[in-house]
């Protein structure tokens, strides 16, 4: 079964996917979990939130097996997805920066975002549909404030909807989290 867990900046998205992680990996011995992290450190402030997470992580789903995978995430879950592994991709809103905005290029126009993105979706959701084991994605929910005065700024978060809109649409369950607080969206 897939999940999608959305939610804002320290909702506890990270949290609630590692401790589906732990749950994963203590159900039987022959379990693994294995984290598909997306963030890339390009500056000091990212290598920190990424240091601090990786210690969060460590202590509260140790066995949690770490693949740094900042492109082509489609293929990734399609390589390491097996019936006995969890994975847990975190988090898409960097992906997709990182899809529309490649690190050291030039950053694609916004006008293009939108059908980047729908042929990005279309590898996402099918390699989740062809994934052999459950799969676990966080990502923020941003759409739910005030609209951006920027340009780019509405073009991501319409993008991201988009994403979210078929990401969910694939997953069997949808979880928000709210100030830590798992609230049940969709359930099989």
């Amino acid at each position: 079964m897939h999940e999608l867990i959305l939610g804002g900046q320290k909702s506890g998205k990270s949290r609630c996917a590692e401790q589906r992680a732990a749950d994963w990996m203590a159900r039987s011995s022959g379990h693994e979990a294995w984290l598909l992290a997306t963030a890339l450190p390009a500056d000091e402030e990212m290598v920190a939130r990424i240091a601090r997470h990786r210690a969060a992580r460590s202590a509260r789903a140790p066995g949690l097996h770490v693949r740094e995978v900042n492109q082509d995430l489609p293929s990734a879950i399609e390589a390491h997805a097996t019936p006995s592994r969890l994975l847990v991709v975190d988090c898409l809103t960097l992906w997709l920066t990182q899809e529309l905005m490649p690190p050291g290029e030039p950053p694609l126009e916004s006008a293009a975002w939108l059908p980047r993105v729908d042929g990005t979706a279309d590898a996402l959701c099918a390699a989740l549909a062809r994934a052999d084991g459950p799969v676990v994605l966080v990502s923020n929910e941003i759409g739910q404030g005030v609209v951006p005065l920027a340009r780019e700024a509405r073009a991501f978060v319409d993008a991201l909807g988009t994403l979210h809109q078929r990401v969910a649409a694939a997953c069997a369950q949808v979880t928000l989290m709210v100030a830590g607080i798992e609230m049940p969206v969709k359930r099989p």
